[in-house]
C-alpha cells in the first residue's frame, strides 16, 4: 500500500503542476490554478474563462486526493493505517485496496454521509 500511495502521490503532483503552480506561501497543498492565454478575440477569452474554472475546480479535487494520500502515508509511517479513525475498527482490505488514502471504515463513512459531515 505504501508503494501505491507514493506513486498517487507522484501522479497527482504531477496533475497538479499542469494546471496549476505552487503558491507563494509554504502551505501544504498551496497550488494556484493559472489563468490560460489563447489570445485577445472575444472567443478566446471565453475559452479561457472556461478552461480556468475547469482547472480551478480539478485543482480543488486534486489536492484533497493530495493531502489524504499524504495523511495516508503519515499514518503508515507512525503505525495506524488501516485503522478507522471514527471508531478504532479494521478497515476492510478490500475498502483499502480500492481507496488506499481511506481514514474510515465503510460504516463510519455511511454515517458522516448520512449527516452531511462526509462531503
Amino acid at each position: 500500500m505504501k508503494r501505491k500511495l507514493e506513486e498517487e502521490r507522484a501522479q497527482l503532483k504531477q496533475q497538479l503542476q499542469a494546471i496549476s503552480e505552487k503558491g507563494a506561501h509554504a502551505v501544504p497543498g498551496n497550488f494556484v490554478a493559472e489563468f490560460p492565454s489563447y489570445g485577445d478575440k472575444e472567443d478566446e477569452n471565453a475559452a479561457e474563462v472556461a478552461q480556468y474554472t475547469d482547472n480551478l475546480s480539478l485543482e480543488h479535487t486534486l489536492e484533497r486526493m493530495l493531502t489524504d494520500a499524504e495523511a495516508a502515508l503519515l499514518r503508515i509511517a507512525d503505525g495506524t493505517y488501516g485503522t478507522c479513525r471514527y471508531c478504532g475498527t479494521a478497515i476492510d482490505e478490500r475498502r483499502l485496496s480500492v481507496r488506499p488514502s481511506s481514514s474510515s471504515c465503510v460504516a463510519c463513512k455511511q454515517k458522516l454521509k448520512a449527516t452531511g459531515a462526509g462531503k
